[in-house]
């Protein structure tokens, strides 16, 4: 019997380039000829034709399963919820724009040797994020995920990559509204592998990220698998602290050395005044996430929630639309 391959595409915007990847898909594995394959497109509920078309192509095709969100989850709730439903031995992500080739899979499928946990596709330097200020929040991201998930240094993680069905078995028990991705597949994977794969350019539409969006998934991820930030403002809490007190101690002496040669410094003591208090605002803030997060863990908001599905068996589907904490 062929193992089966689950490919699992978050959707959004993507009415005129999914049937290309699809068909893409069919193609390339039908031409290897060693594995089965479904396609699951998890619709984000995009103001479009993206949910009709999924239909359509599933109608054609019931390898192809769909499933729509009542509202816009985000894409990293797409993915959970596509992975619920995946069925496959070894499950591959990729993009719904065309710009992860699917007849790059097998670079990622064959690299699954038994060494390795997860593997992820590494793109041409020319093109991981030629808009500078993409390749500036990436470059930062990396750095965060190696500094506070651990990640492995040198790992590029990509949105095309493959892990096997024990990893994803993992990374979908997380049940919490705030889902990250990336951060899920680290801590569940030990083993981690990159291997250089093709890269198109975008040819039809743009990023449905913006940079508040970004900031969201950034949020996301550092907040939801460490506590490191919390600690980092700990941390700065108390070098403000003993700053403060070697300036007060050093005001003094100078005081009593220098007497009425000192200025008065109310300018000096605004200033710290601001600082301390900026410093004081963030640390509170900070702290505020993370119980502003917990309050809507406790009170089971939903990582996603679905209002339809195509060519899910009725096990598969029905228990996964509304997961609670």
């Amino acid at each position: 019997m062929k193992q089966l391959l689950s490919f699992v595409i978050p959707c959004y915007h993507s009415a005129e380039t999914l049937p290309a990847v699809v068909e893409d898909i069919r193609r390339t594995v039908e031409a290897d000829g060693r594995y089965d394959f479904e396609v699951i497109l998890a619709n984000d509920n995009p103001p479009d034709e993206t949910w009709q078309v999924i239909q359509q192509l599933a109608a054609a095709d019931r390898r192809v399963k769909g499933l729509c969100m009542i509202r816009n989850f985000g894409q990293h709730a797409a993915l959970m919820a596509g992975y619920r439903a995946s069925r496959g031995d070894i499950i591959i992500s990729l993009d719904d724009d065309g710009q992860t080739p699917p007849d790059q899979v097998f670079k990622l499928v064959d690299a699954l040797d038994g060494t390795v946990d997860a593997v992820y596709g590494d793109y041409p330097a020319d093109h991981k994020f030629a808009n500078p200020f993409r390749r500036f929040g990436s470059n930062v991201n990396d750095k965060m995920a190696e500094w506070l998930l651990k990640k492995p240094k040198g790992l590029y993680l990509a949105s095309y990559y493959a892990v096997p069905r024990y990893v994803m078995d993992e990374v979908i028990r997380y049940q919490g509204p705030y889902p990250y991705v990336d951060g899920l597949v680290l801590r569940s994977a030990g083993r981690f592998r990159n291997v250089p794969v093709a890269h198109k350019d975008r040819t039809v539409g743009q990023s449905g990220y913006s940079l508040k969006k970004l900031l969201g998934l950034w949020l996301n991820g550092f907040t939801s698998f460490s506590v490191v930030p919390l600690r980092l403002a700990t941390l700065a809490g108390a070098l403000f602290a003993c700053a403060g007190f070697v300036f007060a101690l050093v005001t003094i002496l100078r005081k009593l050395v220098l007497g009425a040669a000192i200025d008065p410094g109310w300018t000096s003591i605004v200033c710290l005044m601001l600082i301390i208090g900026g410093m004081l605002m963030v640390m509170v803030g900070l702290a505020g996430e993370y119980i502003g997060r917990i309050y809507v863990s406790m009170n089971a908001a939903p990582q996603y929630a679905l209002r339809q599905t195509c060519n899910l068996e009725e096990d598969n589907a029905a228990p996964r639309q509304t997961p609670t904490l």
